[in-house]
């Protein structure tokens, strides 16, 4: 329990944030723009499971289409799951 309490390092914070900058310039992306996908993202997961949303990693890379040398931005989420039981699907 103890670890939704647990405050992040100085030396964390800043690898997160050269994590947030190294992705938004690989796809022309601000690093305001990545934090509020993220927080989309978040929001919405949350409706239906509890995550752990301190830790959720987003990324977005781009790799070249098949057929194609056009290269098509992927994004991918590492989110962990505290737990699935539905929360409050109502809403």
């Amino acid at each position: 329990m103890r670890h939704f309490f647990r405050r992040k390092s100085s030396c964390q914070i800043a690898k997160d944030r050269l994590k947030i900058l190294l992705i938004s310039d690989r796809v022309n992306c601000s690093p305001e723009i990545m934090e509020l996908i993220k927080t989309d993202i978040a929001k919405v997961l949350s409706k239906y499971m509890k995550i752990d949303s301190e830790n959720m990693e987003i990324q977005i890379n781009t790799k070249g289409s098949k057929g194609r040398g056009n290269k098509m931005p992927s994004l991918y989420a590492n989110i962990p799951i505290v737990d699935v039981s539905a929360q409050d699907v109502a809403k």
